[in-house]
Order: C-alpha cells, then sequence, then structure tokens
C-alpha cells in the first residue's frame, strides 16, 4: 500500500506535461534555461524553473553552474533521467502524431449542441 502512494507521487512529477517535455527537449544534451524556455511553447518562467527544481530534486536531471560572468547554469538528463525519455519518447511520439485527429475531434465535441 505504501509502495503504490509512493509510486503515485513519482508519477505526480514524470507525468506532468512540463517535466515530460523537459525531458524530451534535453535528449541531444544540457541546455541552458533560456534555451529550455525558448524550446517549450507556453511554459511560463516560474512553471519552468519548479520543473527543473522537482526533476532535479527526483534525480532526473543535474543542474551545472559555471562560475564566470555572468554564471552560466545549464540541466542535463541524468542516466535515470535517459531511461525516462526513453520511455516516454512513445507517448510523446503518439501524442504528435494524433494532434490533428485529437483538434478534430474535440471541435466537432464544442460544435455539439
Amino acid at each position: 500500500m505504501q509502495d503504490a502512494c509512493r509510486t503515485r507521487a513519482v508519477l505526480d512529477i514524470v507525468g506532468d506535461k512540463w517535466a515530460l517535455l523537459v525531458v524530451r527537449v534535453l535528449k541531444d544534451g544540457p541546455l541552458r534555461f533560456t534555451e529550455l524556455k525558448r524550446a517549450i511553447d507556453g511554459i511560463s518562467q516560474r512553471m519552468l524553473t519548479v520543473t527543473l527544481r522537482d526533476l532535479e530534486r527526483d534525480g532526473i536531471l543535474t543542474r551545472t553552474v559555471r562560475e564566470v560572468m555572468p554564471p552560466h547554469v545549464s540541466y542535463e538528463l541524468t542516466s535515470m533521467g535517459r531511461t525516462l525519455r526513453e520511455a516516454a519518447a512513445p507517448l510523446l511520439e503518439w501524442s504528435i502524431a494524433h494532434l490533428p485527429e485529437i483538434d478534430a475531434a474535440r471541435a466537432a465535441y464544442d460544435d455539439r449542441p
């Protein structure tokens, strides 16, 4: 029972749309905060900050600060984060492949009396 509760807590993080998009964008290597923000359409600065902190806390990504002026902060998937990306990739690909059908279904549903 306790494992089910703990699993649900983890699924809340990794099932979050922003978390999955961050993991997807980091597939090719480390990126800075501004690069992530530009790559993820619609995410606010605050939501990106919260998502990155949650993913770092859970061991999905690492945050590296280089002491230069201005400081250079980058984010990169850990080995566990890369396995999450591999697991989530089919779901993300399915989402992209079915966007037109989903849009059409939503429009038809919304047009119903």
